[in-house]
């Protein structure tokens, strides 16, 4: 059940973001299109993909969903998490970013930055306050060890 929550999840709020509101812009101002080195664009947004997917994965791991209505029972603490704390917004961001460069497009790029600004803003206004009550010091320990958005390797 829980991959069905999480599917419905990802259809409506991170389909969004990288779906229809792009969509959306492109028909409103439209680019050049995808044309010669552009399709290298392409890499960012398979990357975004395969990391969205593996958050998911991990999410259901711990018996939950990325939804904050719907949150894991422990904290995720593995996978791509133990790199940084945020791997599905940095997925969720290297899509738009890597559309915004496929279309050549300056709105999409405009609005990778405003996603960028809002993932910041729900992180540290929201989710990280949540988690610290959630999971107390165990959430005060993961986050003296890894980094909030930029991954790097595990300390051992």
């Amino acid at each position: 059940m829980v991959w069905l929550r999480t599917l419905i999840f990802t259809v409506v709020v991170p389909a969004t973001v990288t779906v229809y509101a792009p969509w959306w812009l492109l028909s409103r101002f439209p680019a050049a299109g995808p044309a010669g080195w552009r399709w290298l664009a392409l890499v960012p947004i398979a990357i975004g993909v395969a990391i969205y997917l593996r958050c998911a994965f991990d999410f259901g791991q711990a018996r939950g969903t990325p939804a904050p209505i719907d949150p894991p029972r422990e904290l995720v603490a593995v996978g791509l998490y133990r790199f940084t704390r945020n791997p599905m917004y940095v997925g969720v961001a290297s899509v738009v970013w890597g559309e915004a460069l496929l279309f050549g497009s300056g709105a999409l790029a405009g609005f990778a930055a405003g996603v960028c600004l809002a993932f910041h803003a729900f992180v540290t206004l929201y989710e990280e306050p949540s988690l610290r009550r959630r999971f107390g010091e165990s959430y005060l320990r993961y986050c003296s060890a890894v980094p909030r958005w930029l991954p790097r390797l595990p300390r051992t």
